[in-house]
């Protein structure tokens, strides 16, 4: 991926004396998004793309035209993959309890960021292990992005202890360390990922069961970082869905 620190939108925010945190919050009142300062700096510098949603919302704020704003960010884009190829796969996971057990992995390792995104999630270990991160560690920002209601249960009373853990309108250093958010519309292909700054596991779904996923991939932190900007980017375009009562009022498709 191309980009600049000089970009006409590091430009357009300047002009209007903001700061990229003031930007940020202009562009969440109009997108009802999850932005924050560091990833509109990512954006201003190239090193992640903006999605559609907030491309809209920025050139509301900005009052220019998106071929200007994010010419930057339209060159070559490359995923981590290829530029890294299979060096990023660190190990191919056949067995569901080898799958857990690297994705309770990924996150009791991450000290930084947890970006989590799908709604199947029902395992007890590893939905508990998120929960014990959050409780035990105040500086980790978590990201959930869902695609879609909560398949399960589980799943919903994993969000309302989140929420019991962490409110989401309270800054730590002056930043936000809970994002839960829904991504729209409802056909969105969903993703699968469990991801750090140091490692990311992909669940594979399985070839017996719908819901089902026993197999995956293990990233090293070459393939980790993409994902965690992903889910961020994911999250920020995302419709949040932050107090008990918004999480309760999901249908649940499974008991």
């Amino acid at each position: 991926m191309t980009g600049s620190t000089d970009s006409a939108l590091r430009r357009a925010r300047l002009a209007r004396n903001m700061t990229l945190g003031e930007a940020a919050d202009a562009l969440n009142a109009i997108t009802g998004g999850a932005t924050d300062a560091s990833l509109m700096s990512a954006w201003e510098s190239g090193r992640r793309r903006t999605g559609m949603r907030n491309r809209a919302g920025l050139c509301q704020l900005y009052g220019e035209r998106p071929g200007v704003l994010f010419a930057h960010q339209d060159g070559v884009v490359a995923g981590v993959l290829d530029t890294t190829g299979t060096a990023a796969v660190v190990r191919v996971l056949t067995r569901w309890s080898d799958l857990v057990e690297a994705m309770v992995s990924v996150v009791v390792g991450a000290r930084e960021q947890l970006v989590v995104t799908g709604s199947r999630s029902r395992e007890g270990m590893y939905l508990g292990a998120i929960e014990s991160a959050v409780a035990e560690r105040p500086d980790l920002v978590h990201y959930r992005v869902l695609y879609g209601p909560p398949r399960h249960r589980a799943l919903a009373d994993h969000l309302v202890r989140l929420l019991e853990l962490r409110d989401p309108s309270a800054r730590r250093n002056g930043m936000k360390t809970l994002h839960i958010g829904l991504v729209e519309p409802a056909e969105a292909l969903e993703r699968f990922f469990v991801a750090s700054e140091s490692a990311a596991v992909v669940p594979l779904p399985s070839l017996h069961g719908q819901d089902a996923f026993d197999s995956g991939v293990l990233l090293s932190r070459e393939g980790a970082v993409g994902l965690v900007h992903h889910g961020r980017e994911a999250c920020a375009s995302a419709r949040p869905v932050e107090t008990i009562e918004a999480v309760r009022a999901l249908p649940v498709r499974h008991t």
